[in-house]
């Protein structure tokens, strides 16, 4: 589906994050800890997507036949998914925690968890269980529109569902952390001994206006537009802060220099240089604070302490950064964020 991508280059990309986050027992090289990254999705909160068609069948319908969707069936099928499960001692991908955190959408059924979806809607926008029903209710009686809601109640109605768990898109940060805790393939082990690919090259306006884009709820339903110039300004931002951010804690938590250390270090190496780049073109105190915390970074093993302090200081101006800056101001970047011919597939329409 990829424009001037060929389906055989596809099918190589998309499984250049095959079992992401590791929290399964197979690993014995000093791994992030389950109690660092935990599930991404807690089974026992997840609603699966067809909860969420109920209102959004126009955003489930652009999501049905995307890889998202796909890889439910497609990856684990895959010979590049089952080399490296047999690398890890992996016998059934969809039932390793490693592979199910960044693939699929699990729920719970009884004390069995069921994967009901590959990537899909929670996936992005947290486990719906403590907000589907409060942030769908506009108000009433008699039974309110998201057109006729009050703005009181429309407030009142975002901050409940935030405070239960929803990732709205306006909540920039927390949104693209989900697509870099996965893309950035966190798992020292699953590179070195498993044979993955350590990370996909992920630039967040690239991806989230290309086969993902899903802006129809605010048209609705008639077109699926990009986002707006100041929009992807923003997201261009954050998206090379937390390249930058976790590429810093892949290399904290390596052990060995390897295909995995090496390559983190790569990569945060390149992300400094984007930082430094919008640094030249625009004048902001955060952006200014995250080119002297990539210049403090000492990319070395062994230095687990000071690189993982350097992440949470990142992670803290960064969301700064989406809470105080302004796209409009942000109009310089423009030259630097790449344009429709390097989005990453052709987004679904609505006519």
């Amino acid at each position: 589906m990829f424009s001037k991508i060929s389906l055989r280059s596809w099918n190589i990309f998309s499984y250049l994050i095959i079992c992401g986050l590791a929290i399964s027992l197979v690993l014995s090289s000093n791994p992030m800890s389950a109690e660092e990254l935990g599930p991404r999705l807690n089974p026992e909160d997840v609603v699966g997507p067809k909860a969420c068609a109920e209102c959004h069948k126009d955003t489930h319908d652009l999501w049905k036949g995307t890889h998202h969707e796909k890889t439910f069936r497609a990856m684990p099928r895959s010979k590049a998914a089952k080399k490296i499960g047999k690398k890890l001692g992996i016998k059934r991908i969809k039932k390793d925690p490693t592979c199910i955190n960044c693939h699929f959408t699990p729920t719970a059924a009884g004390a069995k968890t069921k994967l009901v979806a590959g990537i899909s809607c929670e996936s992005c926008h947290g486990a719906g269980k403590g907000y589907a029903d409060v942030h769908s209710n506009y108000g009433g009686p008699p039974k309110k529109t998201k057109e006729t809601e009050t703005p009181e109640h429309r407030a009142e109605r975002i901050k409940v569902s935030e405070e239960n768990g929803m990732i709205r898109p306006e909540r920039l940060y927390l949104l693209a952390e989900n697509c870099f805790q996965c893309h950035t393939v966190p798992n020292e082990n699953l590179v070195n001994t498993g044979g993955h690919a350590a990370g996909s090259d992920f630039e967040l306006v690239s991806w989230l206006q290309g086969e993902v884009r899903h802006n129809v709820w605010y048209t609705g339903g008639k077109s699926n537009p990009e986002a707006s110039p100041e929009r992807k300004r923003l997201m261009y931002v954050v998206g090379r802060a937390l390249d930058l951010e976790y590429a810093v804690r892949g290399v904290a938590k390596s052990t060995k220099k390897a295909k995995y250390a090496v390559a983190m270090a790569k990569r945060a190496a390149r992300a400094k240089n984007s930082i430094i780049k919008i640094s030249e073109v625009v004048s902001n105190s955060e952006i200014e604070e995250m080119v002297a915390l990539a210049n403090g970074a000492e990319l070395k093993l062994n230095n687990e302490d000071q690189l993982l302090a350097v992440a949470e200081k990142l992670k803290t101006v960064t969301q700064k950064f989406v809470a105080t800056a302004n796209g409009s101001d942000l109009a310089s970047v423009d030259a630097l964020i790449p344009g429709p011919e390097k989005y990453k597939g052709v987004p679904g329409s609505k006519k």
